[in-house]
């Protein structure tokens, strides 16, 4: 897997994390599966909210790698969905120690708590606020453990949905990887309009399969410059990945290589001094005629830089100009057909940086699936004090 010898996996203690990131494809076969045969039902249910109501909201939600699904999927979602659903994507975090900022009494809104386990402190106590504060207060949590407290907490609960993800999607490695990608396409197929058909999930499928498949060569010549710093890049949707992108190599590497995420046009506005000869940008570039313009243009401003920086360019297909600019380039699309929007990239652009955020972290001489011996970070959150509120 990704040109590690099982020898190799075994003793750098990368068991769970090389597999997780490897078997997404399966993964994702078994979640359209599932999905597929419920849609009606829950589509049914969503439309029952939006039927009763002028206005409904839709809070996206979660802690860390679980609150960037939401931050990735607004874009798209708000672009092509109905008039009186209204999009947001807002941590849990925040809203716990926030609650009346962001939690409104009289706006019926829908809560989608994205977890992994689904016992993070404050992905619980967010549900507890909304129940308190909001007066038409329903619930979606899409989670990849059933025995996890949120969806224990809305069983029998008419006003309240479960998603649950495949088994396997139930990381057992200290960073998330097959779980955000499963949530984030099951998501997208729930509250998009479009009809999420099995031909389309198909062919993001066979493209993850034959990524994967490559990937390792690419991933190691990347690593064939010593990096310290990398930077992630994208414009819309693809912006919002870039956080996660990033969180990856920070958790993986154990803080050991700095990694921060900018928009392709924000990069310019101050976070462009993090650069120096110890740097890698990797460019998620859009398929969208109008916005890649854009990536072009920083691609082109960073390749006649003299910092001695490196770039990997990500896209779907090969395209020259991106060849003669980046010093890797990465092309997810080996189909015939386009993939037609910037989120079916942005599953696939997410493999390229887990692949590398797990083969650097074994380069550096840590243990991928535990990254943080010390315990600084852990698979759920400690330490968290959650206070009491009243109204």
């Amino acid at each position: 897997m990704f040109n590690l010898t099982p020898e190799q996996i075994i003793d750098n203690n990368a068991e769970h994390t090389t597999r997780e990131i490897h078997h997404q494809p399966i993964v994702w076969q078994e979640l359209m599966k599932d999905f597929l045969e419920q849609q009606a039902t829950y589509k049914e249910f969503l439309a029952s909210i939006y039927n009763k109501h002028d206005h409904v909201r839709i809070i996206l939600t979660g802690a860390g790698t679980s609150a960037f699904v939401g931050d990735t999927l607004v874009p798209e979602l708000s672009r092509h969905n109905r008039k009186n659903v209204q999009f947001e994507s807002i941590p849990t975090t925040d809203i716990v120690s926030n609650p009346t900022a962001y939690l409104y009494k009289d706006t019926p809104t829908i809560l989608v708590s994205f977890a992994r386990s689904g016992n993070s402190p404050e992905s619980v106590a967010t549900v507890s606020l909304g129940q308190q504060i909001v007066k038409d207060f329903y619930q979606v949590v899409i989670t990849c453990n059933k025995d996890g407290q949120l969806a224990k907490n809305i069983q029998g609960d008419a006003n309240c949905m479960t998603l649950l993800m495949p088994e396997k999607s139930n990381d057992q490695s200290l960073a998330m990887t097959s779980s955000f990608t499963s949530m984030i396409i099951a998501a997208y197929a729930l509250f998009t309009e479009e009809v999420f058909t099995p031909a389309v999930a198909q062919q993001v499928i066979d493209c993850a399969q034959t990524l994967i498949d490559k990937l390792g060569d690419s991933v190691d010549a990347v690593l064939g410059f010593e990096f310290e710093r990398i930077v992630y890049l994208g414009s819309g949707p693809l912006a919002q990945l870039s956080h996660e992108a990033a969180l990856k190599m920070l958790e993986l590497s154990d803080g050991q290589v700095v990694a921060i995420h900018e928009s392709s046009l924000g990069f310019r506005h101050g976070p462009k001094s993090i650069l120096n000869d110890k740097s890698v940008v990797a460019l998620f570039m859009s398929q969208n005629p109008y916005t890649r313009k854009y990536d072009l243009d920083i691609l082109r401003e960073l390749a006649a830089a003299k910092s001695g920086m490196k770039i990997v360019a990500l896209t779907e297909k090969k395209d020259e100009e991106v060849e003669k600019l980046a010093d890797w380039v990465v092309t997810v699309n080996a189909g015939t057909e386009t993939l037609g929007n910037d989120f079916n990239l942005a599953v696939l652009y997410v493999i390229f940086a887990q692949a590398l955020a797990l083969k650097k972290s074994i380069k550096l001489g840590i243990t991928p699936d535990n990254p943080s011996p010390d315990g600084a970070i852990s698979r759920v959150v400690k330490g968290v004090t959650i206070y009491d509120y009243q109204n």
